[in-house]
């Protein structure tokens, strides 16, 4: 029995560390994004008067949209970059080829699931749920996020490792040995894709229907939803869960300047170029702000802790990883990689920032804080004032 533990412990740990290689690109990638997008927003030029600087012409802005759209790159693919990443992972030997097959399975799975949602009618407008498709490197197929890599990648690898060495009769020996993987990989997929085709859909409204839950629960309903959008982050399926809440009737409905606006986020744009706006709605971000709290302050915190207790050996290359994750949270609002660091070392621990994080949402709807998201977290620094101006008006 101990060696059983023993084993899966060590299965675990690889798959763990299969993940290092596309989570150590994702600080980078959110400094660029965020700094690139925040530069190049018409409202921040705007309101700070940079479009001598900044404005849509300059060489500056020219830059800025090149970070941002070099940034954004690399989050649009995540999914199959943790594909690659984990097969190339969990590998055993021949990388090179548990790495293109890996690639050929996740656009197979895809393409099979588009086909089948074409054949059905199911790409017309309207006839998914908002959020449940998505555009995946060019083929419209359902919204799987980062778990649809993982799949791919472990289920490539265990192909990779299983059939890497087989031998075939002479006529066919050719396709033999690691010529196999690909072929292998591209029928395996085939199943898998038509499998996900009826499964996913039924996970992605157990997710709706937790939407519900959330919007008619008051206070409560937030701490819910800070929780499980918090614990989806894992599976990369949080943006099916906040989707609707930002940009559908499930986030609330205004009237903003004589126009019906739906959705959270909508909401909070609608009120942003407003001149009639006072003060931001905290029923529509109230989706929105609680994440700023462990943005800027839990998450980095989290940071400082784990770099404390690094070995003195380890401590130069734990703090330019984690400073660049921390600087990523604080300026970006991309949690992912400060996350991600500590999953799978302590997932209880992540249990318990799941729960902080609920908190952290319920208490910014109770002291009623509105401050939403352009993209992002970008709004970042403004909450800051915010934050404790709410806090001093609270607490008189």
């Amino acid at each position: 029995m101990k060696d059983k533990t023993n084993g899966l412990f060590s299965v675990l740990q690889r798959v763990g560390r299969s993940f290092m290689l596309p989570i150590a690109l994702l600080p980078i990638a959110g400094l660029l994004l965020g700094i690139g997008s925040s530069l190049t927003n018409p409202t921040t030029i705007q309101t700070y008067n940079l479009q001598s600087i900044l404005g849509e012409g300059t060489f500056l802005n020219s830059v800025m949209l090149v970070l941002a759209q070099t940034g954004n790159i690399i989050f649009a693919n995540l999914p199959l970059l943790f594909a690659l990443g984990v097969a190339l992972g969990m590998a055993e030997r021949e990388h090179g080829t548990a790495v293109l097959s890996a690639a050929i399975a996740f656009f197979v799975m895809h393409q099979t699931i588009s086909t089948l949602l074409q054949l059905n009618g199911k790409l017309e407008a309207g006839a998914m749920l908002s959020g449940t498709l998505s555009n995946v490197v060019g083929i419209q197929s359902l919204e799987m996020g980062v778990f649809g890599g993982i799949i791919v990648g472990l289920g490539v690898a265990a192909l990779h490792n299983r059939f890497c060495k087989i031998q075939l009769p002479n006529v066919i020996s050719f396709f033999g040995g690691v010529r196999f993987i690909p072929i292998i990989s591209t029928f395996t997929f085939i199943l898998v894709g038509l499998l996900m085709y009826f499964i996913w859909p039924y996970i992605q409204r157990g997710i709706y229907s937790l939407g519900d839950l959330v919007l008619n629960s008051g206070y409560f309903g937030t701490f819910i939803y800070g929780t499980i959008e918090r614990a989806l982050i894992p599976f990369g399926l949080h943006h099916v869960f906040y989707m609707p809440f930002w940009q559908t009737g499930l986030g609330g409905t205004m009237m903003i300047d004589g126009v019906s606006v739906a959705g959270a986020q909508n909401i909070f744009f609608a009120q942003l170029a407003s001149p009639e706006t006072v003060k931001f709605s905290s029923a529509a971000t109230r989706f929105m702000s609680g994440k700023f709290p462990f943005m800027i302050f839990g998450l980095p915190g989290a940071a400082l802790a784990m770099y404390s207790v690094a070995k003195d050996s380890k401590k130069r290359v734990a703090g330019s990883l984690l400073l660049s994750a921390a600087l990523t949270a604080i300026l970006t609002g991309i949690t992912e990689p400060l996350e991600f660091t500590f999953l799978f070392v302590a997932p209880l621990l992540y249990a318990v920032h799941c729960v902080l994080a609920g908190l952290s949402f319920m208490l910014m709807h109770i002291l009623d804080v509105g401050v939403g998201m352009t993209f992002r977290a970008v709004s970042s620094t403004c909450f800051c004032s915010e934050f404790f101006r709410e806090m001093q008006k609270q607490t008189g």
